[in-house]
């Protein structure tokens, strides 16, 4: 059963691992996949996904936005090897 806290602790969950993934910025997707199965990429697109089936309009680009805090191309040129 779904209530307010338990809302309430998975999205301070997810922001939680969102600021983990930014500070982690030498941490590649690559290895994220390797190891664990998914990477930035999943988690923004399962944002869009979620979002959307919610009754929003996120893009890809947006919900990439929200888990690097930049712009993509903008992450990559700055971090990506």
């Amino acid at each position: 059963m779904t209530n307010d806290l338990d809302v309430q602790a998975k999205a301070a969950a997810f922001d939680r691992m969102v600021k983990h993934f930014r500070e982690r910025s030498d941490v590649q997707n690559i290895d994220v996949m390797e190891l664990a199965g998914f990477c930035r990429n999943c988690l923004s697109r399962w944002y869009q996904e979620e979002e959307n089936r919610l009754g929003g309009q996120m893009d890809k680009e947006e919900a990439r936005r929200r888990v690097y805090g930049m712009d993509y191309e903008e992450w990559k040129s700055h971090h990506q090897n």
